[in-house]
């Protein structure tokens, strides 16, 4: 992870990131949660060069594999971190600075005990909402179907959002179709493998947070 860490990791200091800077003026950035692996990651900065994004994920060997292959497709349109993401929304990104928030495929927690360990719940949920620009969305993606029906409830209560996706009005609705923009994940196969259906929940900012 160190050979490529100098050139596009970012380090946790606490000082709010400059976008513009690391991405270039007036290009949208989109926040993306949990990338595994990174293929999806690699698969949608090569699809939009135009747009950045800012990775970030626990996981320390999809973090060393995620800078592996931005070095060798020669992207230079992604910044990666090693950290929390709630940490990093709340002390690194500034308010109304993204263009997106893709969050695909986070830990369920199936165990009721553990139901608090969720990524996605009301207090993160409003935070990101303020990081986003008006019009800029959330893109929750689950093969869970008790969390995608969380996630449906966390997003709708929040009244800065407003679902877009027709899974995002109702989860017993057949499911939208997997978005154009979203690859196919490690994590996704591996689920609809399993016979579990693929809920895909798509929100935009429409309100002053």
């Amino acid at each position: 992870m160190t050979d490529h860490a100098s050139s596009w990791l970012l380090p946790m200091d606490g000082q709010m990131l400059d976008l513009p800077a690391l991405f270039g003026a007036g290009v949208p950035v989109v926040l993306e949660i949990g990338f595994g692996m990174g293929e999806a990651t690699l698969a949608m900065a090569q699809q939009r060069p135009d747009s950045g994004i800012l990775a970030i994920d626990v996981h320390t060997p999809g973090v060393g594999q995620l800078l592996a292959g931005i070095s060798d497709a020669g992207l230079t349109n992604v910044r990666v971190m090693h950290q929390d993401a709630v940490e990093v929304v709340h002390d690194m990104v500034a308010p109304d600075s993204l263009a997106g928030v893709r969050i695909f495929f986070p830990d369920p927690w199936p165990k009721a005990r553990h139901h608090k360990r969720r990524l996605i719940q009301p207090p993160f949920v409003s935070l990101l909402c303020t990081r986003l620009q008006l019009g800029g969305f959330v893109h929750c993606a689950t093969d869970w179907s008790p969390y995608a029906e969380q996630m449906l409830a966390v997003l709708s209560a929040e009244p800065g959002l407003t679902g877009t996706s027709a899974s995002s009005r109702g989860i017993d609705e057949p499911a939208a179709e997997r978005p154009h923009a979203r690859p196919l994940t490690r994590f996704e196969r591996r689920g609809l493998a399993r016979g579990h259906p693929v809920v895909d929940l798509v929100f935009t900012r429409t309100l002053d947070a």
